[in-house]
């Protein structure tokens, strides 16, 4: 059984074969699909496709891609959401949130305010953040420390080895997809062999980031297997015994997933 912590499956390029997907995922052994939200606007998309698939799951928050439109309102809409969300087994915690300073033209100030108050409800009604820390490493964690936020996924993590090792020291787990794939990817498969397998969990990322063989090309949760297969190469491992341990490790940064029958 493989988890796919980290799926846009709402996203427009599969409207035209969403469910031929989800199907190829579940026939791959993917058992798990988690679908983030990424603003006001998906909230509602993200928990019905979740209820539609068998072993869907899905997060609720505001992208910090998606905050130059956000209004301050939408923190209050996303409070109700997670309110009317908490006796919901297929809601598994706060994401996608964070920061992200490899973007261009973003307002730091207005991020940094959206990822902060989304914390502060993480932190109010105990639940996991799904966490954006591209060239944000550092600051997605101070935040995290200062919100005692101390469970969650750090999303394509791509951090050097001691930022990596602080989020664990802070109870995070780290998310690993496509990009390990490459072999040019030297550092980010440096990470995936060295760091304690207990940390890491596997991700796509999907319609985005796609492993080597997709290179260009969509990427769909169907490839986890593969992709975990590359991570048991790199680490020495069945990857059977991989995808145990990743399941493990899933149910661990996402607690809600464990309570959904199988």
């Amino acid at each position: 059984m493989w988890i796919d912590t980290h799926c846009h499956l709402d996203a427009g390029e599969f409207d035209a074969d969403r469910d031929e997907v989800a199907a190829s995922a579940r026939a791959a052994g993917v058992a798990r699909i988690v679908i983030p939200g990424v603003a006001r606007f998906n909230f509602e998309r993200v928990r019905a496709l979740a209820h539609s698939l068998d072993g869907g799951a899905y997060a609720l928050g505001i992208h910090p891609l998606f905050t130059p439109q956000a209004e301050d309102a939408d923190l209050d809409a996303l409070r109700m959401e997670i309110e009317a969300s908490l006796d919901d087994l297929r809601f598994v915690g706060i994401g996608e949130i964070g920061l992200d300073y490899f973007v261009v033209g973003l307002d730091d100030a207005r991020q940094q305010f959206f990822f902060n108050e989304q914390l502060r409800l993480a932190r109010e009604f105990d639940l996991p953040a799904i966490c954006h820390v591209r060239k944000s490493q550092d600051q997605v964690l101070k935040g995290l420390r200062r919100h005692q936020v101390h469970r969650g996924i750090a999303h394509a993590f791509n951090g050097s080895f001691q930022q990596a090792q602080a989020f664990i020291d802070h109870g995070m787990h780290l998310g690993f997809g496509g990009n390990l794939t490459f072999e040019r990817a030297k550092q980010i498969r440096r990470l995936a062999t060295q760091l304690p397998l207990d940390a890491i969990v596997v991700e796509t990322d999907a319609p985005d980031i796609s492993p080597a063989w997709l290179y260009r090309e969509r990427n769909t949760p169907d490839q986890v297997p593969r992709i975990g297969a590359i991570l048991a190469e790199l680490r020495n491992l069945d990857p059977e015994a991989l995808a145990l341990g990743t399941t493990a490790n899933a149910h661990a940064a996402l607690p809600r997933l464990a309570l959904l029958s199988a």
